[in-house]
């Protein structure tokens, strides 16, 4: 089973739009979106959920007012400055609270529990071109790592049930857990990039950190157009580094009235230039 997950090395690069195209390119895989933390692949794709689940990310600390004796030990200890004294009563910032447990522990009257982090979620669902996989990690939340690897279980369970030998990931920018979460066993990673300095920089970053994985590595640059020069760079480099650039992008308004409308480039003008040149791409990533 192949696994090509769409990854950038900074956000903006247009990762999800080419994503969002290859995926309404064939009814013929799973699709599962782990840009957990800033999840937009289903605005486009519009899946019709059958099944979601809450996350569990972890457990935050709640003070109970009718037991607590006001002694301010939690206060005193917590480290993350998750206890505040207001209107006469302690209780807990969720948002700085970071589940520890310590306050519960040290409590003298037992009036702090630890109760569950559950506000994130996780969903299957069926969209125009088959089925996707796809998160949102509630704001403050963590274990995205963990949630990326739940949506790409699941997109591979249903993978192998329904007999389909590709799945599409649309990873998150960036090198960070989720990142490496997204990337670790796939078999293909297809990194979007723009001929900007930052978009170049965090290129050769990204590269430096699957060197250590065992993906196959192919390279795009979106948007190329806007500065030659560059463009031209990225691909010298690529070149010298033995790292197929297998397509270029141009600039192209029409992608933006396409996400407006919520389709893809290829099914809001498939002549356009921008649509054949990702078919191209497409075309040479499956083959």
């Amino acid at each position: 089973m192949r696994e090509i997950v769409i990854i950038s090395g900074k956000g903006g690069t247009g990762k999800t739009c080419i994503s969002a195209a290859f995926a309404t390119l064939g009814n013929d895989m799973v699709v599962a979106d782990c840009d957990v933390d800033a999840a937009n692949l289903h605005i486009v794709l519009q899946p019709k959920n059958y099944i979601d689940e809450k996350f569990v990310t972890g457990y935050k600390a709640v003070i109970d007012n009718k037991i607590c004796t006001s002694c301010g030990l939690c206060a005193d200890y917590c480290r993350f400055g998750a206890v505040e004294h207001k209107n006469g009563n302690f209780k807990i910032r969720e948002t700085a609270c970071d589940g520890c447990k310590l306050c519960a522990r040290i409590c003298p009257t037992g009036a702090i529990k630890l109760i569950e982090s559950n506000k994130s979620k996780w969903y299957i669902g069926n969209y125009r071109n088959g089925k996707m996989v796809h998160a949102r990690l509630s704001p403050g939340e963590e274990n995205s790592g963990k949630l990326v690897s739940i949506v790409r279980a699941q997109a591979k369970r249903i993978a192998e049930e329904a007999g389909l030998g590709t799945i599409l990931i649309d990873g998150p920018p960036g090198i960070g857990c989720p990142v490496i979460s997204s990337v670790t066993g796939a078999t293909d990673a297809v990194i979007v990039t723009e001929p900007t300095r930052s978009g170049f920089h965090d290129l050769k970053r990204l590269i430096s950190m699957l060197s250590l994985h065992k993906a196959k590595l192919y390279v795009i640059i979106n948007k190329y157009d806007l500065n030659l020069m560059m463009t031209d760079n990225i691909a010298e480099w690529c070149l010298a580094q033995k790292i197929p650039l297998i397509g270029k992008i141009a600039f192209d308004e029409e992608i933006v009235q396409a996400l407006i409308h919520c389709k893809s480039i290829c099914e809001w003008q498939p002549s356009s230039e921008s649509a054949i040149e990702i078919k191209k791409i497409w075309e040479t990533i499956k083959n």
